[in-house]
């Protein structure tokens, strides 16, 4: 089945309203920001999102997926899930690295089929995936992003006499972002890490829903505005990359280094350029599936 993944590449055009689509631990959560003042979303922020979407099997999100991932839950568990054994996942791998593709290993955690798998990178057991089929890239703002800091309060103070209902400048948003994220699809692993074409099918049907699925107090408004995906005619890539991601990625008007203030501000791209479209086998906006 994994001669049936074809290559692709992928662009998330992302909009973050009065939100922190991704803090920044390093700097008491602030919502990521470069010296040139765009704002960032991680890589592993985002496939946490889908991650969350998917651990959870008891879920609507769940059960609303289509019957063959629903009745073969076994096979869509999530590797990095909070408290997991490492000796547990040791046995799961087997001992022989040849017979790695038939292990339980492989059958039952979608993530590491897809992602590939560090979380036995210590010491000197690397176990045995190196990388894996898909990859995000980081997710950069357009333009500047302006940042609000506020106190948060509550009418009941947690500590006595400690800043009693209050939690200084812990409410920490981007007025308003768009973010470019691309991400790219290389069958050339499929075969070492078991990733099948119904792992990236799912993969698809996750992405639309990443964020508003996964709202919380300080995301509460982070809207996926295209999620373009574009299947290459052969493995080695039909049309440089490059040239697509420029292609779709949506457009500043006036002052580039000015932060914006609502969608408005920019030139949404809704297709690609049919010069770039012959090159390609398809284009599809998953938002719109």
């Amino acid at each position: 089945m994994n001669n049936e993944i074809k290559r692709a590449t992928g662009l998330l055009v992302i909009e973050v309203v009065n939100s922190n689509a991704n803090g920044d631990p390093d700097r008491e959560s602030d919502p990521r920001q470069r010296p040139n003042g765009c704002g960032e979303i991680s890589p592993v922020s985002f496939k946490r999102k889908l991650r969350d979407l998917l651990d959870d099997h008891d879920a609507p999100f769940f059960k609303a997926l289509p019957e063959k991932f629903r009745e073969n839950e076994e096979h869509y568990y999530i590797l990095e899930h909070r408290g997991r054994e490492r000796a547990q996942i040791k046995s799961e791998m087997g001992k022989d690295p040849s017979q790695f593709l038939d292990s339980e290993f492989v059958r039952k955690y979608w993530d590491a089929r897809v992602f590939g798998n560090t979380f036995l990178e210590d010491g000197g057991d690397k176990g045995f995936i190196k990388t894996g089929v898909v990859q995000f890239g980081m997710g950069v703002s357009l333009a500047p992003i302006d940042i609000i800091r506020q106190t948060n309060t509550n009418k009941a103070g947690v500590q006595e006499g400690k800043n009693a209902g209050m939690a200084p400048l812990a409410y920490r948003i981007v007025e308003h972002g768009v973010y470019c994220m691309p991400f790219f699809v290389n069958p050339n692993y499929a075969a070492k890490s078991g990733c099948t074409a119904d792992d990236i099918e799912l993969l698809k049907l996750l992405i639309p829903h990443a964020y508003e699925q996964n709202r919380s107090a300080i995301r509460p408004d982070v809207r996926i505005r295209h999620a373009w995906y574009i299947e290459h005619k052969n493995i080695l890539g039909s049309c440089p990359e490059y040239l697509l991601l420029d292609a779709l990625a949506p457009e500043k008007r006036g002052n580039k280094t000015d932060p914006s203030t609502s969608w408005n501000d920019y030139e949404d791209k809704t297709a690609l350029p049919q010069e770039l479209l012959a090159r390609v086998e398809s284009c599809v906006d998953l938002v719109s599936l």
